[in-house]
């Protein structure tokens, strides 16, 4: 039995969350550097602030995938973690403007960043979940476009309430304007409001109807099997040893060499993250030669080295994708502050009206997403997922990279232009591509692992950008946008060699 296609209407009551979750995205990307510097934060120190971002995701999603595929109530699979996490983001997005020290901020930003995580990471399993593969494209352009109307509205509030109500845009020294404040405030009701409309207007299969569905779907991969034999396990415990081990040492090592040649300490995020990962491996290798398997750790560790193909080599185009735009979004408000209007001074009227430029620009980019979430099943219809995805990182490279050059903030919107091509089939095309080399059972799983590869290059971007735009680059943040183009450019040739297996004209 095959899985029947969805409505118009359908698809659109799937996505609306998705439009509250990015309001506080977008309202995080747009301004917590601009908090943070607010409250006393240096230009080098931004990046190690930021690292509760990526790991939360980390953490988060991976488990939130795992306990979702496993979820079935009165609410369904997917929608009792979109609500919980709203509920929490909606908190922190009240707290995190009337931060009264930059610690409070910076705790505030995990909350925060971990209960957004908690609602989003089940949304892309959900089009998995619901939608048969030739729609899938349409449920991920679908999901982008509300994501550009929310990031749009939020990254514009500031602006919005200092140039049209007249809120001020300036505070003393270490508070946050008030049209940040009531950005904030404004966004976390938004959030709320959108993922209760989904909760409320949209429906899940339960998991004996989506095993059915599974059986008529080919997926073209061989899966890790449900069952293992002792002697497997046992196996594989050795191996997970053996690479732990490996791991820590290199760990130790890195950890080493950054202490003997007194390196950036946020370096040590690196060796720190490299050893507590050979630590897990040697962990679920105890485990599994215990014949200790029959749980959610283990099948987790297995899974990860486990994955299929395409994902595998998603992967790397996720990396190189999601390191540059973290770049992006934690320097934007710096290097154009400094390089474009000239103030580091946080209570200069050049700063803040810098920062609100800044907030206008991802708005712009984040606007495109709209527009192009239409264009990109067009493209993907007369060319490939593959090569419409291979082309949109190209024009975003092109458009990063040229804000190193630009001197005029109007010269801004054309760069905009090809990020926002960019931002639109990052957040589509790898998942379209993704979803039908995956099983329904681990759907959501496989969905929080992915997000390993958004994560882990956020984590080494806070660890070593801050340490080359200081040792190399004399601290001039403007030098991230060139970084962050030329990585956009590698995920670009890392696409060419992405298998689709599942490609369809949709």
């Amino acid at each position: 039995m095959k899985k029947p296609k969805l409505s118009f209407t359908e698809i659109i009551n799937m996505s609306v969350g998705f439009m509250g979750i990015q309001f506080g995205f977008a309202l995080q990307n747009a301004n917590v550097s601009r908090i943070f510097e607010t409250l006393g934060a240096d230009v080098e120190e931004i990046p190690i602030l930021w690292i509760a971002a990526p790991v939360t995701g980390l953490l988060v999603q991976p488990i939130i995938g795992y306990f979702s595929d496993r979820t079935w109530n009165r609410l369904g699979r997917r929608r009792p973690y979109f609500l919980f996490g709203a509920i929490f983001a909606t908190m922190a997005l009240f707290i995190m403007p009337n931060s009264p020290a930059l610690w409070v901020a910076a705790v505030t930003l995990w909350l925060m960043d971990a209960s957004i995580n908690i609602s989003m990471e089940p949304f892309r399993a959900f089009v998995g979940d619901n939608l048969p593969n030739e729609q899938r494209t349409t449920g991920f352009a679908a999901q982008a476009f509300f994501i550009g109307i929310g990031a749009v509205i939020a990254s514009l509030l500031p602006w919005i309430l200092n140039n049209i109500f007249g809120v001020s845009n300036i505070a003393a020294e270490g508070l946050v304007p008030d049209s940040v404040k009531w950005s904030f405030y404004i966004g976390a009701i938004v959030f709320l409001l959108a993922v209760l409309w989904t909760v409320i207007f949209s429906r899940e299969y339960p998991p004996e109807q989506l095993e059915v569905f599974e059986k008529s779907e080919e997926k073209g991969e061989e899966y890790i099997p449900e069952q293992w034999t002792e002697a497997q396990f046992a196996d594989n415990g050795n191996k997970h040893l053996r690479q732990g081990l490996v791991i820590i040492l290199l760990g130790a090592l890195l950890a080493t060499w950054f202490l003997s040649r007194d390196l950036d300490k946020q370096l040590h995020i690196l060796s720190f993250g490299t050893i507590a990962y050979g630590l897990l491996m040697v962990f679920s290798g105890v485990l599994q030669k215990g014949k200790k398997y029959s749980n959610g750790f283990v099948t987790i560790m297995n899974d990860l080295q486990t994955m299929p193909k395409t994902m595998k080599q998603l992967a790397l185009v996720q990396f190189f994708s999601w390191f540059a735009l973290f770049s992006m979004w934690i320097y934007t408000t710096a290097a154009v502050t400094s390089g474009i209007f000239g103030s580091s001074d946080t209570t200069s009227q050049a700063y803040n009206d810098g920062a609100d430029w800044v907030g206008i620009c991802f708005a712009i980019y984040n606007g495109l997403a709209v527009p192009f979430a239409f264009l990109l099943p067009v493209i993907a219809r007369k060319t490939s997922r593959k090569t419409t995805h291979i082309i949109c990182l190209i024009f975003g490279a092109l458009g990063l990279a040229s804000i190193f050059f630009i001197k005029d903030p109007n010269m801004l919107i054309i760069s905009m232009i090809g990020i926002g091509l960019a931002w639109t089939s990052i957040l589509s095309m790898p998942y379209a591509m993704l979803t039908g080399a995956l099983p329904s059972d681990k759907m959501g799983y496989y969905m929080g692992v992915f997000n390993f590869f958004i994560v882990i290059p956020q984590i080494i971007a806070a660890a070593i950008l801050g340490f080359l735009i200081g040792q190399f680059f004399d601290g001039a943040p403007i030098y991230a946008m060139l970084i962050g183009g030329v990585s956009l450019l590698v995920a670009a040739v890392m696409t060419v060699r992405v298998d689709d297996i599942s490609e369809v004209k949709v």
